[in-house]
């Protein structure tokens, strides 16, 4: 005979409202044993503690009552074990998200004017490389193509014995940063010529560049874009359409991120 406890009793022994039973009740993720004809009145049995109490802690964890459910009905233990791993990697990588957001958050609050990203010019001649040119339909998607295409790139490098001249680059429309579909490429640079899928021999065309160093986390990369573009407006200055970054140093060669380096360049043409 299976014993149950009132609603009451059930919620003080498993952390969860009465209010909130009640809801799970009603979406039907947690059903009472028994509910008395005439008065509604609910109870549950002891088996299903381990259920409420599973449930309380998905639900601590944000998963959505859908996802719960999901866990709940799951066919086997490694099924269910798949989709709780597949919501903790999704709040560990939020986790990390609101971490770069507070990091950017406490540099923005602590630069000093001293501390600000010193901007400088340079002639640049033309140099070949190794690309991967994309047309990039949602700004949003840019990062993670860069470290794919990045990867791509380093890869191809290693596997074939290239001679790389110098950091990794890209060369950005500007309408990309002003979240509207625009062209993107990256690139290493390297002597040999070579052709692998959608690595491209290209040449970087020379020019005259407005050039500043970002260190840190692209999180905050903005601060050196608003000081690179603080500079060119004060100097009265025309640019060119795409804006050019070198990662002298970046995730693939840390995970420090305190470490990282990259170099904004902006190619400038003096006005009257």
């Amino acid at each position: 005979m299976t014993t149950t406890v009132s609603v009451g009793r059930f919620a003080i022994m498993t952390h969860l409202s009465v209010k909130t039973l009640r809801h799970y009740h009603q979406v039907g993720l947690l059903e009472p044993a028994e509910v008395d004809p005439h008065t509604g009145y609910r109870y549950y049995a002891l088996e299903q503690l381990p259920t409420a109490q599973l449930i309380r802690r998905l639900r601590d964890l944000r998963m959505p009552v859908a996802g719960v459910r999901a866990v709940l009905v799951a066919g086997s233990p490694a099924a269910r074990d798949t989709l709780i791993a597949a919501h903790i990697d999704h709040l560990e990588a939020e986790l990390a998200s609101t971490q770069a957001a507070v990091n950017s958050l406490r540099a923005l609050l602590e630069c000093a004017p001293g501390q600000q990203h010193p901007v400088y010019r340079r002639a640049e001649s033309s140099f070949p490389v190794l690309a991967i040119t994309e047309d990039i339909r949602n700004p949003a998607d840019i990062e993670s193509w860069w470290r794919d295409a990045l990867h791509e790139l380093r890869t191809a490098a290693d596997d074939h014995a290239m001679q790389v001249t110098g950091p990794a680059g890209g060369l950005y429309d500007e309408c990309l940063f002003q979240h509207e579909p625009g062209e993107a490429i990256v690139y290493i640079p390297a002597t040999t010529p070579l052709e692998l899928g959608r690595i491209k021999p290209l040449v970087i065309p020379a020019a005259e560049v407005a050039v500043t160093m970002h260190r840190g986390s692209h999180a905050d990369i903005d601060l050196a874009y608003a000081q690179l573009g603080s500079y060119i407006t004060e100097y009265e200055l025309a640019v060119g359409w795409q804006l050019r970054e070198y990662y002298h140093r970046d995730h693939s060669h840390t995970t420090d991120y305190t470490q990282w380096r990259t170099e904004i360049a902006w190619p400038i043409i003096d006005t009257p």
